[in-house]
């Protein structure tokens, strides 16, 4: 039987091949279901062969969320043997994948094809040590997704969606304003009804967004009655999804809607098979998992009064860092909790009958400085445009009016400080601004004057003033040309290049605002020594 079947697969591959030779294109016309190829031993899905690389758009997202401070010092101090794993397995044959993604027991179907191989290469081969990192933060995460999802009777394989949405970094922020493990846009979150003020975003509370991501894919799911589109549609929107499935004449197979899909969403749902892959065979590829060193076993206690975080380091001898990665949902480290709203702190197990004994310390330790007349914000220090925030101490506050043209992207890297902190201290809302509106930014004491004064050198410049004449000549050389291509901007040019902000960029080809961009364009990258 298997002879037959394998000399009818030969038959319609040669067939194909001369049809196709003769009329250029009608081949793709003329497969309308999956068929196997022996020479490439992978798969055809579909009316077209989906067979386009869309790792690099994803590669830097990995690069970028598992750079910043939350990862690198989660896993501070790590003593992982990262030699060991530099050996692993290469041109495993597609049968291989084919054979464990089908014994993968799983609700989602698991296809496979050249693009799902591009992603699991990236995840086994390019990206090892972001995925070790990855495979230890879901020790902490996992279980309370799996928890949520069965709650919502959902398939427990959905929680792998958070590894490409975030790469369980839970401060996450895309370019677009998507925040949090599971990359709510601001309006989507408000529908879920997530909470987000001036001090509190629920977006970046693992539990919370969790509930969240669980109901809008149910409610996807309830649309399409298919996980292929549902998932697609949490990337791009339903109505994205639905003009595919118009322009196809009312097609309902993911993969017969590829090619009029998003970009970005073509590459989602082979990017989640081949994180399912990678999650369940990373022992095969010789990923090792690296297990953060900031504490997992923890515990949530409930406040109902303001606390601030440096209370409760100061009382319950605990590094704020941690205390900020365990309560990433508060934003300014402040947790505006009252008797008719109180709000969690999660601690670490072993300090939390220690707070529950020191309460009433923790909550008077400098009380008046922290929370003056027992107010959020100091009203003397208010002002109708913006307020002074209690995580700002030691910096000085710099009034910037907004030009026509200005983005609150281009004035955050003008400045150095994050997007998010300069929306936060301003309250805007969904990014937007107006000509003439006076924003608060606040900046180290030291570097005050060379914002006020952009001719005068600030305290650190003038610290390395006594620099050569011979390194000044050779400063050409301390940079790179880039060319600007059709699409880009300063962010997704600074992730091409490792350790460089899109504000050095723009500092140093004197930018201040990145809708200037042309095509053509040449700027100054400049070199990490």
């Amino acid at each position: 039987m298997m002879k037959k079947v394998k000399l009818i697969i030969i038959a319609l591959t040669l067939f194909f091949n001369i049809v196709s030779a003769q009329q250029p294109g009608l081949m793709q016309d003329m497969v309308s279901d999956s068929v196997f190829s022996l020479e490439t031993d992978s798969v055809i899905i579909g009316k077209k062969i989906v067979d386009e690389d869309l790792s690099d758009m994803f590669s830097s997202q990995i690069d970028s969320a598992t750079n910043n401070w939350f990862i690198k010092n989660a896993f501070a101090g790590n003593t992982v043997e990262g030699a060991v794993s530099d050996f692993y397995p290469t041109n495993i044959p597609d049968s291989v994948y084919i054979q464990r993604l089908e014994e993968t027991k799983q609700v989602i179907d698991l296809s496979f094809n050249p693009a799902v191989l591009s992603f699991i290469k990236m995840y086994t081969e390019r990206k090892r040590n972001q995925v070790e990192r990855m495979i230890g933060l879901s020790e902490y995460y996992f279980p309370m997704f799996e928890e949520i999802l069965d709650k919502h009777d959902l398939p427990l394989e959905l929680k792998y969606l958070s590894i490409i949405e975030s790469a369980l970094d839970p401060v996450a922020t895309s370019r677009v304003g998507a925040m949090g493990l599971w990359q709510f846009m601001y309006g989507t979150a408000k529908f879920l009804g997530l909470e987000i003020t001036s001090f509190v975003d629920e977006r970046r509370d693992p539990v919370k967004s969790s509930e969240a991501a669980a109901k809008y894919l149910k409610y996807l799911y309830d649309i399409y009655n298919d996980w292929h589109l549902a998932i697609a549609a949490y990337n791009c929107g339903p109505g994205n999804v639905n003009k595919a499935i118009r322009r196809s004449g009312g097609k309902t197979n993911y993969w017969e809607l590829y090619y009029l899909l998003p970009r970005e969403t073509r590459g989602y749902v082979p990017l989640f098979i081949a994180a399912t892959y990678m999650m369940n065979y990373y022992e095969e590829h010789n990923l090792k998992p690296q297990i953060p060193s900031m504490p997992i076993d923890v515990d949530t206690i409930m406040v109902n009064n303001y606390l601030h975080f440096d209370q409760v380091t100061a009382m319950l001898n605990i590094e704020k860092e941690y205390l900020q990665a365990l309560n990433p949902m508060y934003r300014r480290g402040v947790i505006p909790a009252s008797a008719k709203k109180p709000y969690p702190l999660v601690l670490p197990h072993e300090k939390i009958f220690e707070f529950i004994e020191k309460d009433t310390l923790v909550f008077a330790y400098g009380r008046e400085r922290f929370f003056p007349n027992n107010t959020l914000v100091n009203p003397v220090e208010s002002t109708p445009g913006y307020f002074t925030p209690s995580d700002v101490k030691g910096k000085a506050k710099i009034v910037y009016t907004v030009k026509a043209g200005d983005t609150v992207g281009g004035i955050a890297a003008k400045y150095r400080v994050k997007q998010n902190d300069l929306t936060y201290w301003n309250n805007i809302r969904r990014n937007l601004i107006r000509a003439g509106q006076k924003l608060a930014v606040y900046v180290p004491e030291k570097d005050k004057s060379k914002y006020e004064n952009p001719g005068t050198p600030s305290a650190s410049q003038k610290q390395n003033s006594n620099i050569s004449s011979a390194s000044v000549a050779n400063t050409s050389t301390d940079y790179e040309y880039y060319t600007i291509r059709d699409g880009d901007n300063i962010w997704n040019i600074s992730q091409k290049y490792e350790g460089i902000t899109s504000g050095e960029i723009m500092e140093l080809n004197k930018i201040s605002n990145e809708k200037g961009l042309v095509v053509g364009q040449k700027l100054k990258i400049p070199k990490k020594t």
